[in-house]
């Protein structure tokens, strides 16, 4: 049994119209196997430096994969494969106490990394460090996230 709902685009989006003025981004759950473990590697935010999984807003044209793949790239250096497979979502309020507030939909995707860059576009404004899928979820604010880490089996994944 999965710890989160692998659910298709459509529904997904079908869910997000639902939320009114929740803006949609895309997020990754950078993994790989180490000693027969699994680990998921989490990003320090810039603004706060809270641990938080790379996401960001989709480019013109981008599916939602692409764009969690991206943001990967670009915020953690992560080189590596995306499955088109929705692992689930969680919700946030980007930048909670100033007066440009935005509540955001996070839609997660699975990416496997086989490599970190050395350099990377956000090098100098994040750190990054792998965790368990549990201790990841200890690490981060967000429940929903938090719910969907700890529940992260990579064996559950169609590949």
């Amino acid at each position: 049994m999965l710890g989160y709902a692998i659910m298709s685009h459509v529904t997904f989006k079908k869910l997000v119209s639902r939320m009114g003025s929740a803006r949609t981004q895309h997020g990754a759950i950078c993994w790989r196997e180490r000693n027969g473990k699994v680990q998921v590697l989490l990003i320090t935010s810039r603004r706060t430096g809270r641990w938080v999984i790379p996401k960001g807003w989709p480019e013109e044209g981008e599916k939602p994969p692409a764009t969690a793949h991206r943001e990967a790239a670009e915020e953690a250096g992560v080189e590596g494969k995306v499955l088109p497979v929705c692992l689930g979502v969680f919700s946030y309020v980007k930048h909670p106490d100033l007066h440009d507030a935005l509540p955001c939909v996070v839609a997660v995707y699975p990416v496997k990394v086989r490599s970190l860059a050395r350099n990377w576009p956000e090098r100098g404004e994040r750190r990054r460090k792998w965790f368990t899928p549990k201790k990841a979820a200890a690490e981060v604010e967000e429940t929903e996230l938090a719910r969907i880490l700890k529940g992260f089996d990579p064996s559950q994944l169609r590949r």
